[in-house]
């Protein structure tokens, strides 16, 4: 019943920027948690950035400084605010939610990828 829709995706050259956005609907009791990663082919898939539903962010070093997480709790919307793009972020980035839809343990689920491209 839970369901995680990202948009926001795109090409732009280095350094430009996008910002990504994920809505979380359906049956949701709470949020803990939500973030972004990201899986470039060939790659692993990576922590990009997550913010928790008090504020607290984390980011991966290699996007410190260039991308902002911030969320809209009212929306149970997670924004990705991503400025001087490198190449080398280019990947599909995956919205992320860790929730529980009732009083059982939280879980994660994933919403289906957003395809951004930085050209050198």
């Amino acid at each position: 019943q839970v369901q995680l829709v990202e948009s926001g995706g795109g090409l732009v050259q280095a350094g430009g920027s996008l910002r990504l956005s994920c809505a979380a609907s359906g049956s949701i009791f709470s949020i803990n948690a939500m973030g972004w990663y990201r899986q470039a082919p060939g790659k692993q898939r990576e922590l990009v950035a997550a913010i928790t539903s008090g504020g607290s962010t984390n980011y991966a070093d290699s996007v410190k400084g260039r991308f902002t997480i911030s969320r809209d709790n009212a929306k149970n919307t997670v924004y990705l605010q991503m400025n001087s793009l490198k190449p080398e972020d280019t990947a599909v980035y995956y919205c992320n939610a860790d929730l529980r839809t009732g009083w059982g343990f939280p879980y994660d689920y994933w919403g289906q990828g957003t395809q951004v491209t930085v050209s050198s």
